[in-house]
């Protein structure tokens, strides 16, 4: 265990992040936090300067707050998931509660994970190491196995087992329990969830995702838990 906790501690060094929070008070208690963890942590107040930033401090990570004067955290997010150079940057959301819409139209645009203010530094860091670390992993593989607990999803065969007892899943079930499976803490909007299981001739639409999840849910028994609803956003796998 203690070489696998040193092999992600290694991994996350010399890793740099870039908070933009026009509030200082926050900004220098991500900032003191991040850095501790050892990262190599840059700061602005704007989203015009994180514009300006990315380029000069070429971060892997950004915290990047949502209400921002001027150009806002979503203006922000849509102009580095166009740029080229920028796409491939990770984006934690910081957002007030009740921004359920803006959260949703992030993670639309490609943003990673968010999380809600007031939020403790623990919880921020936990959430920034591990949108780095599944990025490292490159969870885009689409034939590998999942195996979580006595779950097992084999997209070669469209098959799962549980306790090596086969599930019988329609064709949209097992896309949706796949597409969920690979990232588990990612949220997902039902848009997202759309996007991941529309297969030939099987149209999936964003009311019907709630009855895929209804029926999954049926099926999975006892692993029914690690699916869970986000109020308001859509569905993650428990992580």
């Amino acid at each position: 265990m203690h070489s696998h906790c040193q092999r992600s501690e290694e991994l996350m060094a010399g890793k740099s992040v870039l908070i933009v929070e026009d509030d200082e008070d926050i900004l220098e208690l991500v900032r003191y936090n991040l850095a501790k963890e050892g990262y190599e942590v840059a700061g602005v107040r704007s989203g015009e300067e994180a514009i300006q930033s990315v380029d000069s401090v070429k971060p892997d990570l950004i915290v990047l707050d949502l209400m921002l004067p001027g150009l806002d955290g979503l203006e922000v997010c849509k102009h580095l998931k166009n740029d080229e150079s920028a796409r491939h940057v990770s984006i934690v959301m910081l957002t007030a509660k009740g921004e359920e819409a803006d959260i949703v139209t992030g993670l639309e645009m490609g943003a990673d994970d968010y999380i809600t203010k007031p939020f403790s530094p623990r919880v921020l860091s936990a959430r920034v190491r591990a949108v780095l670390r599944r990025k490292a992993k490159d969870p885009s593989d689409d034939r590998s196995v999942v195996r979580i607990g006595d779950l097992i999803i084999h997209p070669g065969r469209n098959e799962v087992l549980l306790n090596d007892e086969s599930i019988d899943l329609t064709f949209t079930e097992f896309r949706i329990l796949h597409f969920l499976a690979r990232r588990p803490g990612w949220v997902f909007t039902r848009d997202q969830i759309v996007d991941a299981a529309r297969g030939e001739g099987y149209p999936v639409t964003a009311r019907s995702v709630d009855v895929h999840i209804v029926g999954l849910r049926k099926k999975l028994g006892p692993a029914r838990e690690f699916i869970e609803t986000v109020r308001g956003i859509g569905y993650r796998f428990k992580e």
